[in-house]
């Protein structure tokens, strides 16, 4: 998956089989951990396509389902790693201060008074809060940015920038 192919949108990723009859371990990125379900059909990077998932409970640190197609444990397990996607215009739309990940990287990070920071190479969770992972030439490593109002003032995505107002030193 390419950072230009932007109609497919990862929702989850196969962490590895659940028992003996095919089941798997998933990981959701959706807001409502369940609602990956819903996204169906879901593809693979490489092109394979599940119709359907089914839900069938709760496991740590992810969901127990039932995948399409998949009915022995060595099946279950040849996918694990793999990431799942659906088409963007499946997803809700969000309201005006929430963005999806995938609209984020890529952007160009500006300061307060226009000069260039650089870019956003990932958004990652803290469990706080989002944080930006910017690099851009002259940093000597990515900076993280947390992602909040106060740190990033303005999300343009139409011109493809965020405006940041970076704590002192940060930069």
């Amino acid at each position: 998956m390419t950072e230009e192919n932007t109609d497919q949108i990862i929702v989850g990723t196969i962490a590895g089989a659940f028992g003996v009859r095919g089941e798997v371990r998933l990981k959701s990125y959706c807001a409502i951990p369940h609602a990956i379900a819903e996204y169906a059909p879901l593809t693979t990077q490489d092109g394979q396509v599940f119709a359907q998932i089914v839900v069938e409970g709760h496991t740590k640190n992810g969901l127990i389902a039932r995948v399409d197609g998949i009915t022995t444990k060595e099946q279950a397990d040849a996918l694990k790693g793999t990431d799942l996607f659906t088409q963007r215009a499946r997803l809700p739309s969000l309201p005006d201060d929430e963005f999806y990940h995938s609209d984020l990287i890529g952007l160009e990070v500006v300061d307060t008074g226009g000069q260039h920071l650089g870019k956003v190479k990932t958004v990652q969770n803290n469990g706080a809060d989002d944080l930006l992972e910017i690099h851009g030439p002259g940093l000597k490593s990515t900076v993280l940015l947390p992602f909040t109002k106060a740190a990033i003032p303005t999300v343009d995505l139409a011109a493809g920038r965020l405006v940041a107002d970076p704590p002192e030193g940060i930069f």
